[in-house]
């Protein structure tokens, strides 16, 4: 087993979030958030037949986060928890993974909906998602179960960032 990977990034993902206060915590949470990502462009020919899928998974790094805590309190909820069990950035691969709606594509451009990223974001994939493959239908969410139940009955919840994981 190798203990160091190199990857490079395919492109940049472009939003309108400058700082992570006020980011979405969650693509799903704020649907109009738009960007586009900028594929490389010796890598373009690889978005053929992608236009005929409604969402894609973006694969990420999260280049502005340094370190990381093996407890961490996340943003829904007042308790900490393990950062295997929360989706913070501050991680040991800070590698981020958002569902996004596809709105176009346009040469090297994909025009995307529901970004949770800052502007600038360095891309390592993307990949179609698949409701038969990406979706599980039994799953458990642990902890979170009831903070989601309280969102989908239309409470509020915190949908926006703070600095907590950006030292």
């Amino acid at each position: 087993m190798t203990d160091k990977i190199i990857l490079e990034a395919i492109g940049t993902i472009r939003t309108p979030f400058e700082k992570p206060v006020g980011t979405p915590i969650q693509g799903l949470l704020d649907r109009k958030a738009e960007g586009t990502v900028i594929l490389r462009d010796d890598l373009v020919e690889g978005l053929k037949d992608l236009e005929g899928f409604s969402h894609l998974i973006l694969v990420y790094h999260f280049d502005r986060v340094e370190g990381f805590d093996l407890v961490q309190k996340p943003y829904l909820e007042d308790e900490d928890r393990g950062m295997f069990a929360i989706r913070s950035p501050r991680r040991p691969n800070p590698i981020g993974v958002t569902v996004v709606s596809l709105l176009g594509i346009d040469g090297n451009r994909v025009s995307v909906r529901g970004v949770d990223m800052l502007d600038g974001t360095p891309l390592l994939d993307i990949k179609p998602y698949v409701p038969d493959f990406d979706s599980v239908a039994d799953a458990r969410t642990g902890w979170l179960e009831a903070r989601l139940e309280t969102y989908n009955q239309g409470e509020p919840v915190r949908t926006t960032a703070d600095d907590r994981f950006h030292k």
